[in-house]
């Protein structure tokens, strides 16, 4: 992806902000900081043409040239001005660079190009489908331990996020502990840390929790997702129900008390439940973790609370009911 900015009035916080939204948007080039007119460019070179057929004369009159065709073996290099009269048409504006044609000629030998870098990675991309979410179910079901679903998920080639992810987020916490918390999908902080939760809206997680006696030694936190999707987008359907079994499997294994959805989409992944957050939230139910029955909790995903300041209290509510459950 290319793109461009002016920079003009944004303070040296709005660049930094913007350079990270490029950055977690996958933005990869810059446009040079010189414009070319290229609009300027094309009448430049008709106007050219026009002169250059002018001072050669009409067809079949007497001291006419025979039309000359353009080689396009080699690079288009513009004809010389007769009188230096085309330049002064765009006032203020010097003269285009000239256009690198490719050529088309197919017998000329192609010229060297630089290559671009090669992936260093050795596993191909995979057609999302039913093969994948099966070969997903049979790996997650042969992890006897966590560390054992760990590895599994390491190297398994299913998902295609695995291509664009820098890290693998599996898990933070307690795995003993008796509250589980399970997000939607890791964010850049967390792709490049390999922990979930670690941004800024692990910030203000880690404050929740504590404002009701509990910290990160005290719950186990994951993703249903564990690789970040590219620039933070919404993972497809197709990757949730393959990355599924896991973190199904990930629950039984950590065999928690009580389980917090953040955000509708765990919830939804985890349970079928298709109603939105605002009906889902503050509501106990249960969970199916291979016949044993979790209760369960839905309520606001962190990053949603720091856009929607004013939920704070619906969610304050929600571990307030967290935090009864646990003291009955």
């Amino acid at each position: 992806m290319i793109t461009s900015f002016s920079a003009s009035g944004l303070t040296a916080r709005h660049i930094e902000a913007l350079l990270e939204f490029f950055q977690g948007a996958g933005v990869d080039g810059w446009v040079e900081d010189e414009v070319i007119d290229r609009f300027a460019q094309s009448a430049l070179e008709a106007e050219q043409a026009a002169m250059v057929r002018q001072s050669r004369g009409a067809p079949g009159q007497p001291g006419a040239q025979a039309p000359q065709t353009r080689n396009f073996d080699s690079s288009y290099s513009q004809p010389a001005q007769p009188q230096g009269q085309v330049q002064s048409r765009i006032a203020g504006q010097a003269a285009p660079p000239p256009l690198n044609l490719p050529s088309l000629n197919r017998s000329a030998a192609p010229e060297p190009q630089a290559q671009a870098p090669v992936s260093t990675s050795t596993d191909p991309a995979v057609i999302p489908g039913e093969q994948a979410v099966k070969s997903a179910r049979e790996a997650a079901k042969s992890a006897a331990t966590l560390e054992d679903l760990k590895a599994c998920l390491a190297a398994f080639n299913g998902c295609n996020l695995r291509l664009t992810a820098k890290s693998l987020v599996f898990a933070d916490g307690n795995p003993s502990a008796r509250v589980m918390l399970v997000g939607e999908a890791p964010g850049r902080d967390e792709d490049l840390s390999g922990v979930p939760f670690v941004g800024r809206s692990g910030q203000l997680l880690d404050r929740m929790l504590s404002a009701i006696g509990l910290d990160r030694s005290s719950v186990y936190i994951a993703n249903v997702v564990p690789w970040r999707p590219p620039g933070n987008r919404t993972p497809t359907p197709q990757e949730t129900e393959i990355c599924r079994p896991f973190i199904a499997r990930q629950i039984e294994l950590a065999n928690p008390d009580f389980l917090v959805f953040l955000g509708a989409a765990s919830a939804k992944a985890l349970t079928g439940n298709t109603d939105g957050i605002r009906r889902m939230r503050g509501r106990w139910m249960e969970y199916d973790a291979g016949g044993r029955k979790i209760r369960a909790i839905a309520t606001y995903h962190p990053a949603y609370l720091l856009r929607s300041p004013l939920e704070k209290r619906l969610a304050w509510r929600d571990f307030l009911a967290l935090k009864q459950a646990l003291s009955a």
